[in-house]
């Protein structure tokens, strides 16, 4: 694209550089960057999730005009709107992506990338073994993890893993966003949910609920949840689960920057039931 004439940066995103292009005679378009691709797969990943929650779970995403290993180029979305309203079409767009991709195995036909971390998204048959593994153990041996959990920590989650058969219901995989907190989402020119900025992968329809949930929605969300429950027959004991979930997140966030907003506070106080306690 030689017809850019101005860059305007755009905030909100945490991993990448981005900005809307000016172009003298084309609309403008979304750019997105590394400044250091940790692979250079990270965009054509990004785009492969896009296409996948538009064409498998018929939820909006923006038009991919250009992935290579430095640029994600994506047509222009509108923010969005504060209302009632765009939050209960979300609701019925996230619980129709949900119900309709149920799937027989948990992972992806690729690996792919959450930040700057890559999301390793190796089939298998088992839910609890397949997120014990590859989305919360696999942070472990992260460096600003292992400076923020203490051994106790760490056996803690490793008894959480264990028990999470347990803990949590056993739910079928589905297509999930896999990193749907409120900068992720946006809306189409008509004022319709729109969906950026994947992890994709066939897993739990709560990993989406959880990070909804736990990452502050604005007030006119409140009724998000209660439609979301009424159109997945969604039982009333899940708020209890969404901590657990939601480790997955917090631990992404500890392990890849230096302010983790209260990730490493939410990690031990989930944590502190598991922490074996000292003996008489």
């Amino acid at each position: 694209m030689n017809d850019v004439v101005t860059v305007e940066p755009t905030t909100g995103g945490l991993a990448a550089l981005a900005g809307i292009a000016a172009r003298r005679d084309a609309p403008p378009v979304f750019v997105k960057a590394l400044a250091e691709p940790p692979s250079d797969d990270v965009f054509l990943a990004e785009a492969d999730g896009l296409a996948a929650l538009r064409e498998i779970g018929g939820a909006p995403t923006p038009d991919v005009l250009l992935a290579n290993r430095d640029l994600l180029v994506l047509s222009v979305l509108a923010p969005r709107p504060h209302s009632e309203t765009f939050w209960e079409q979300l609701a019925h767009l996230l619980a129709r992506l949900h119900t309709s991709t149920v799937h027989p195995r948990f992972g992806w036909h690729r690996d792919n990338w959450l930040g700057r971390r890559r999301q390793v998204n190796t089939w298998h048959d088992d839910g609890f073994a397949f997120f014990a593994q590859h989305r919360l153990l696999r942070w472990l041996d992260q460096p600003r993890v292992e400076a923020a959990l203490d051994r106790a920590d760490r056996s803690a989650l490793e008894r959480l893993c264990h028990r999470l058969p347990e803990l949590l219901p056993d739910r079928p995989a589905c297509l999930t966003h896999g990193d749907l907190w409120a900068q992720n989402i946006m809306a189409t020119a008509d004022g319709r949910p729109a969906l950026i900025d994947p992890a994709v992968s066939y897993m739990w329809a709560e990993v989406d609920l959880a990070h909804v949930w736990t990452t502050s929605p604005p007030p006119e969300a409140s009724r998000f949840f209660a439609t979301y429950a009424e159109l997945t027959s969604l039982d009333s004991d899940w708020r209890s689960r969404m901590p657990i979930i939601q480790l997955r997140q917090h631990l992404a966030v500890l392990a890849q920057f230096d302010d983790d907003w209260g990730a490493g506070d939410l990690i031990r106080a989930t944590l502190a039931p598991f922490r074996r306690r000292p003996g008489p």
